[in-house]
């Protein structure tokens, strides 16, 4: 409260009290608010009674931020409730329409975009055929599926928030561009992203595809719960994702996790671990083993199940490598879960068996090994749970801004 002296002047420090008290109150409220929209979010729909209950906050604290919440569009009325005894209860609900997050998923053989609620429910998505063989072609028809994705859900643009890319290699944010992905011609040039966010008009974040499975499968998959787990991505290249106590874990630079990289002595000149564990290194098999055509790892693998003698040779050989790059995972992060995903992890049916024979010969540390859940969403839906993060407080600045 401000003090008025006997000359009828107040101090300076009085009236920075004077002007800092309403600025308080809006933090405290602010503050209240968000506690009750995240607490919402965890419950599903709640009353006021249970609301105060589990925050500790009073019951008009409680009613006062409801009332602020759902004039801003963030909370809304889904119900009642009637107990044996007392009154009926309005139950709240967080407005999963309050805004959306995009999602997007680049690889070399597909693009994947999906637009979600701030509940996470996918409203539309598109999977297409990547055929650009040039970095300007990618990003158009990243803008141009983002678009009809969109425009597909019936979500005006502008309440798209917030997107995420995952794409092979590692995001530079000082050079503004990917690093490393070596299997996208011309992708790491400086720009790309900063175009596809101007034609698109939303904020976007790159992270790197591993990464974003493993969060997926974290969120979605067979990672909930987990204390660490590896997630080990295995399709046209080869990388990792770290998850400790649902944090992401990158190193320094960004490039924990880039198992690709580690030297492999397994062939005539030196390699690189990728060039022994990926669908490309089933089919060299496949081909040096006895098998000709126009081979896929798929097609390997189907083979391998109906008893093909050079498959199945080709399919044991992968799981021995993989089972050396699971021993290089547990020595260095003792994970409780190493997951096994991407295009040749679609077939840990046939490769689960050798992996974890061959790790008993390499190494005494042996996690759970699990095949992913989430199969070829898991980049996806883990780019959409990062994109939801930063969106949910997005819609919360805009919409509370002012009140």
């Amino acid at each position: 409260m401000a003090r008025v002296h006997e000359n009828g002047a107040m101090r300076a420090g009085d009236v920075t009290e004077q002007q800092e008290q309403p600025w308080n109150r809006r933090r405290l409220r602010s503050t209240n608010e968000r506690l009750l929209l995240e607490r919402l979010r965890g419950l599903g729909a709640a009353s006021r009674a249970q609301l105060a209950r589990e925050t500790g906050l009073s019951k008009p604290t409680v009613s006062s931020a409801l009332a602020s919440l759902a004039a801003a569009g963030l909370v809304h009325e889904v119900g009642t409730h009637a107990p044996e005894r007392g009154r009926t209860a309005v139950l709240y609900a967080p407005d999963p329409a309050a805004g959306y997050a995009l999602g997007v998923d680049i690889g070399r053989g597909w693009l994947r975009v999906a637009v979600a609620d701030l509940d996470g429910t996918v409203v539309a998505r598109a999977d297409v055929r990547n055929r650009a063989r040039a970095s300007a072609a990618l990003a158009g028809l990243v803008v141009d599926t983002a678009r009809q994705v969109t425009a597909n859900s019936g979500v005006d643009p502008a309440e798209v928030v917030h997107g995420v890319v995952g794409t092979p290699g590692v995001y530079d944010e000082k050079q503004r561009r990917v690093r490393y992905a070596m299997h996208l011609p011309g992708w790491g040039r400086a720009g790309i992203v900063d175009r596809m966010s101007t034609e698109l008009g939303v904020p976007l974040e790159v992270h790197n595809d591993a990464n974003l499975a493993a969060l997926g499968e974290y969120t979605y998959g067979v990672g909930a719960g987990s204390r660490l787990f590896a997630y080990i991505l295995i399709g046209t290249g080869l990388g990792m994702g770290i998850v400790g106590e649902g944090r992401l874990f990158t190193g320094a630079h960004g490039l924990a996790g880039e198992i690709g990289f580690l030297p492999w002595p397994g062939g005539r000149k030196p390699e690189r671990l990728e060039d022994a564990v990926s669908g490309e290194a089933v089919v060299e098999a496949a081909r040096q083993f006895g098998m000709s055509g126009q081979l896929t790892a798929k097609a390997v693998f189907d083979a391998a199940r109906q008893g093909h003698p050079a498959a199945v040779r080709a399919v044991q050989l992968e799981g021995e490598r993989i089972a050396h790059t699971v021993a290089a995972a547990a020595a260095v992060l003792d994970p409780d879960l190493v997951v096994l995903g991407g295009g040749v992890g679609h077939s840990v049916d046939l490769l689960l068996r050798p992996v974890q024979e061959h790790l008993r010969t390499l190494t005494p540390l042996r996690p759970r090994i699990a095949p992913g859940r989430l199969g070829e969403d898991a980049v996806l839906l883990g780019a959409v749970a990062t994109a939801l993060d930063t969106a949910r407080a997005m819609v919360f600045e805009r919409r509370t801004a002012g009140t």
